[in-house]
């Protein structure tokens, strides 16, 4: 006798008792209550470790307005003052300098030109109304400190001065005879670092650039020997090759007065060198001038003698 069809409820409510029997809902319940207490602790922790980030925030921003309100109390009584504040820091800064803030003012050193090279610009304080660019006296005299105590590492027979700008002729014969250091003014003899078969050839370990430019000579033959340089840079000269730098206005013959004096004065100094060092004034007079002051103390002279 054939078995009879089983309908397909029939079929279903069999497959649901084997899945009963089986104890496979018993064990997905269980997993899902694990999960469930898992999420619930992670959750806890959460919120646990926000409320005490919550707590140290606001901790800090309770110490912080604390001291909001004590430096408004002292700023209220007069104890601090921002305008008094930035002149200490203006009038220490002066304090510090190598020659007093007017001094660098008066020689102009702080004027550069129209042009500024890529290397220059981060020396620019601003650009005047004519257009020419202003350094930042700061760090003039910031570079001038560093090149003293650079040049001061040198003897003074392993070191040459470079200037063929006439404006700078006589304040580097000054320095010349100040420091022992030899100086080429006027013209430099192209080669005499690099050929030894010149009867004038000499070695050298620095090599003081005025200008780039004009003593590109100096500056190629001391490249070609890898040796240092210490170059003085307007805002027109690219500082590529140099060892040190110091910057300024190297067109005018006050402001290279006042390099050459510093230079001077501060390497005299820093190797012990005793040497009758003129005023600042000596250094920064015209030609013209120096000759009219001359003239009037020859003439004050001969008048209290009587001549």
């Amino acid at each position: 006798m054939p078995k009879k069809k089983k309908s397909e409820a029939e079929t279903k409510e069999e497959i649901i008792e084997d899945i009963e029997e089986s104890g496979v809902p018993e064990k997905i319940a269980e997993k899902e209550e694990e999960i469930d207490e898992k999420i619930e602790e992670e959750f806890d922790e959460k919120v646990a470790e926000a409320e005490s980030h919550s707590e140290e925030l606001a901790e800090k921003k309770k110490k912080l307005l604390e001291k909001v309100k004590k430096l408004k109390e002292k700023i209220s009584e007069g104890e601090v003052s921002t305008e008094d504040l930035k002149e200490k820091v203006k009038v220490k800064k002066r304090t510090d300098m190598l020659i007093p803030l007017e001094d660098y003012v008066k020689s102009g050193i702080y004027l550069g030109t129209r042009v500024v090279t890529p290397t220059m610009k981060q020396f620019v304080y601003r650009r005047r109304a004519d257009g020419l660019a202003i350094f930042n006296t700061d760090i003039i005299d910031e570079k001038l400190k560093e090149g003293i105590e650079y040049l001061s590492q040198f003897a003074p027979e392993d070191v040459i001065l470079a200037c063929k700008r006439q404006a700078g002729w006589r304040a580097a014969e000054m320095f010349s005879k100040a420091t022992g250091i030899r100086v080429f003014a006027k013209k430099y003899p192209a080669g005499i670092l690099t050929n030894t078969r010149l009867p004038d050839f000499f070695e050298t370990e620095l090599t003081i650039v005025t200008d780039s430019w004009l003593d590109k000579n100096a500056l190629n033959d001391t490249l070609n020997v890898h040796k240092k340089i210490l170059m003085i840079c307007d805002t027109n000269n690219f500082s590529q090759g140099a060892n040190k730098i110091i910057i300024g206005n190297n067109k005018s013959g006050k402001s290279l007065g006042v390099i050459f004096y510093l230079l001077a004065r501060g390497y005299c100094k820093a190797r012990g060198i005793e040497a009758d060092i003129p005023d600042l004034e000596f250094w920064t007079i015209e030609e013209e001038e120096k000759e009219r002051v001359v003239k009037k103390v020859l003439e004050q002279s001969n008048a209290e003698f009587g001549v």
